[in-house]
């Protein structure tokens, strides 16, 4: 396969992560599929040498990772409340009125979109998975079933006005044309309008060993000088930008076209950059260094799989998401160390993760088995999911945080 930068086009030949080979990380199988052929691919990283952009190849089309898919938004209160925060400072930063209009790219269920609906503002999502944009509709969020390029930037202006805030959370590591994507958003952005898109931060992945955030559905890693220069290649402009919490640590950009003077550029986007640059994001050796941190996290789960079969111990883990799927394929834990998994989403319910297939129930039947252990997947999310499943201390169970080390939380 040809190894090229989907931003610069330049050989790509230095591994920044391998992690083997790995399944899909959202294809879960149902009972009937458990017996068929599995389809897995290298999960290998590399890094540009020119422009410093992590990424992975495109061994799986778009169009096949996204069409039907399991990840559903609302399932999460944690990103309920950070959306309902997010649409609040948006409408008072920038003076949104019913007149605006908001057009949010990967729009998922309506998770969004619909508080700006309750503010009374004009909405329209974006959305390639059927399954996903048909829950939103059900919710009366309208919503355009397709992959955002710049041939659909097109299409939108012709059918609706160019919208003054264009949103784009956790989308930006998903697409693999990187170059007509943002092609894209300068077509359909209006003259004055912003563009806010979220995506976890290269330098919080880096710093706190979050190896489990790369898998197929992600096809590039970013630092906020990487995505700089992406942006202004195409004459669009980083004017601010935010350190966020989420995902083990995001960044949220702000962009308006280069020739719209009504913004200035903050003196954060710089004092970022730099930040990186002392963190030795501008030096190749940096990201070689990677792989040494994640052995080590394999080796301490190991170890405590190990030490939990010796004890007779029994283990249970919380989320079938993505992050789990790498995290338990690229370690290789045997599958009868991990009585099942639980997730809230009816939708992954009574299925099997891929690769390792092990089956997803219920949170409430962990009342049941009364596990010794729960392993939390989505880290990210440990807090909501300690305080949900705080009732396993009753009988003395505690909890496992994987990331960005290996710790017991009774």
């Amino acid at each position: 396969m040809n190894k090229k930068c989907r931003f610069c086009n330049s050989d790509l030949n230095v591994t920044f992560l391998d992690l083997g080979m790995s399944p899909l990380s959202n294809a879960f199988l149902d009972k009937e599929q458990l017996g068929e052929t599995e389809d897995f691919f290298p999960l290998k990283a590399y890094v540009c040498e020119s422009c410093f952009l992590v990424q992975l190849q495109e061994w799986q089309i778009p169009s096949k990772i996204f069409s039907k898919y399991a990840y559903f938004s609302s399932y999460s209160k944690t990103w309920l409340l950070h959306a309902e925060k997010y649409t609040e400072k948006m409408i008072k930063r920038f003076s949104l009125n019913k007149e605006k209009f908001v057009v949010e790219i990967a729009s998922n269920d309506g998770y969004l979109l619909q508080y700006f609906k309750k503010q009374g503002l004009k909405i329209l999502g974006i959305e390639p998975a059927e399954n996903v944009a048909d829950v939103a509709i059900k919710k009366k969020i309208p919503t355009q079933k397709k992959f955002f390029n710049s041939k659909t930037a097109l299409e939108l202006i012709e059918k609706y006005k160019q919208p003054d805030l264009i949103v784009g959370n956790n989308v930006l590591a998903h697409v693999p044309n990187l170059n007509d994507f943002v092609k894209g958003l300068k077509i359909l952005l209006s003259n004055n309008g912003v563009i806010t898109l979220e995506f976890p931060h290269l330098l919080k992945l880096i710093e706190m060993n979050q190896f489990d955030t790369v898998y197929h559905e992600h096809f590039s890693y970013f630092s906020l000088f990487v995505v700089n220069k992406i942006f202004e290649k195409h004459e669009l402009t980083i004017f601010d930008v935010e350190e966020l919490p989420t995902h083990g640590g995001s960044l949220r950009i702000y962009v308006k076209h280069a020739e719209n003077s009504k913004y200035t550029v903050s003196y954060q986007v710089s004092m970022l950059i730099n930040k990186e640059k002392n963190a030795g994001l501008f030096d190749i050796n940096s990201y070689k260094e990677f792989s040494l941190k994640i052995d080590q996290i394999r080796k301490e789960l190991e170890e405590f799989f190990e030490k939990s079969k010796i004890e007779n111990k029994k283990i249970v883990c919380y989320g079938a998401a993505a992050k789990g799927n790498t995290l338990l394929n690229y370690c290789k834990i045997p599958k009868e160390l991990i009585l099942y998994i639980v997730d809230r989403s009816i939708y992954k319910q009574g299925l099997f993760l891929p690769g390792t297939h092990i089956i997803i129930k219920k949170p409430e039947d962990v009342k049941e088995t009364k596990p010794d252990y729960l392993l939390i997947l989505p880290w990210n999310l440990k807090d909501e999911i300690i305080k949900q499943m705080g009732f396993i201390r009753d009988w003395g169970g505690k909890f496992v945080i994987p990331i960005p080390e290996v710790k017991v939380i009774s």
